[in-house]
C-alpha cells in the first residue's frame, strides 16, 4: 500500500473541516502555547486560550477514529507570578465536549534552557496529554518496552519468600506486587515519564520537539499504514517520522515556509499539497497538487 502525505496550508480550524469524519488513527501535535510564537502564529492570550482552542479540538474529535488517540503537548505559563490555569480549565471543557482524558505523560527535557529567577526554578518538564473518544482504543504498548535494566541481576537473584507471591500494600491501598513475575524477562514496561533532550537548532523553527517524542506515541498507537495528523506541523517533525515508519500523514500549518520545508524534506514520497491564497482564517476552495 503507498504512503502518502497531505500537506494543508492555512488555518487548521478552517482546514479540519476538508478530512473526513473518522479517518485519522493519531494526532500528535503542539500548538502554539499561551502568548507564545507571537511573530509567526500571533499569540493567544492566556485567558483566551480556551475559547481560541475549542473549535480545534471539536475538528480533531470528529476526525479522530473512534479506536484512535489524541496527544496534546502543552505547558502552563507563569502570569504575575502565578501559574496560569488556561491548560486545566482547557482539560475541563474538552471534556464536556466529548473527549476523554485518558492519561497524561510527562516529556523530561533533559537539556532544558538554564535560568534564574527571584521565585522559581527553571521548567525541565512539558506535559504531554493523552485524549481519546472511546475507553476502548488502539494502544500497543509491546511496541515502546524497553531492557530490564541493571537492577534486575541483583534484585531478581535471591528472592524472598513475599517475593515469590503477592504482596499486597501494607497502607490497605489495593496495590501489590509480585516480583518473580519478572524472572526470565529482559524487558518491562515503561513509566509515563518521557526522558529526552530539546531540540529546534536544526529545525528552522523556535519550537521544534525532537524526533523521538512523535516516534514514541507513532509505536505505542498505531501500526503501519495507519494515519498520522498534526494539525500544528511546524518543521514536520510529525510528518517526517510517519513517513520513515510507513503511517500516512496530515499536517496543517499557516505559515507557508514551513510547508514547502516539509515538502521538500518529504520528497520523493507522494504529497498532496492543499494550498490557500486567502489570509489566516479565510478559505477558499482547494487547489491539490500531486508532488512526486
Amino acid at each position: 500500500m503507498e504512503i502518502t502525505a497531505s500537506i494543508f496550508l492555512g488555518d487548521c480550524k478552517e482546514q479540519l473541516k476538508y478530512l473526513a469524519d473518522n479517518s485519522v488513527d493519531l494526532i500528535v501535535t503542539s500548538p502554539p502555547y499561551a502568548d507564545q510564537r507571537k511573530s509567526t502564529y500571533g499569540g493567544i492570550p492566556h485567558d483566551k486560550y480556551v475559547e481560541w482552542f475549542l473549535p480545534i479540538s471539536e475538528q480533531l474529535l470528529r476526525v479522530l477514529n473512534p479506536t484512535g488517540t489524541f496527544i496534546l503537548n502543552i505547558k502552563e505559563k507563569v502570569v504575575d507570578g502565578e501559574r496560569s490555569t488556561y491548560v486545566m480549565e482547557l482539560i475541563l471543557e474538552m471534556r464536556k465536549q466529548g473527549w476523554l482524558w485518558t492519561e497524561e505523560f510527562i516529556w523530561h527535557k533533559k537539556n532544558c534552557y538554564p535560568g534564574k529567577w527571584p521565585n522559581r526554578f527553571r521548567d525541565a518538564w512539558e506535559r504531554l496529554l493523552q485524549f481519546n473518544k472511546s475507553r476502548k482504543f488502539n494502544m500497543y504498548q509491546e511496541e515502546v518496552m524497553i531492557p530490564m535494566g541493571e537492577w534486575a541481576n541483583s534484585r531478581l537473584q535471591n528472592l524472598s519468600d513475599t517475593d515469590k507471591i503477592r504482596d499486597n500494600s501494607k497502607v490497605g491501598s489495593g496495590f501489590g506486587k509480585n516480583i518473580s513475575n519478572w524472572l526470565d524477562r529482559d524487558k518491562a514496561y515503561p513509566t509515563n515519564v518521557l526522558h529526552l533532550a530539546t531540540e529546534c537548532n536544526n529545525k528552522n523553527h523556535s519550537a521544534a520537539y525532537p524526533e523521538e517524542l512523535p516516534e514514541w506515541f507513532i509505536k505505542l498507537f498505531t501500526r503501519e499504514n495507519d494515519t498520522v495528523l498534526d494539525p500544528f506541523m511546524g518543521s514536520g517533525t510529525t510528518l517526517i517520522v510517519a513517513k520513515r515508519m510507513k503511517r500516512n500523514s496530515i499536517g496543517i500549518d499557516i505559515v507557508p515556509e514551513y510547508c514547502e520545508m516539509v515538502r521538500k524534506q518529504l520528497k520523493p514520497l507522494e504529497i498532496y499539497l492543499f494550498e490557500s491564497k486567502e489570509d489566516y482564517g479565510k478559505i477558499k476552495p482547494k487547489r491539490r497538487t500531486a508532488l512526486r
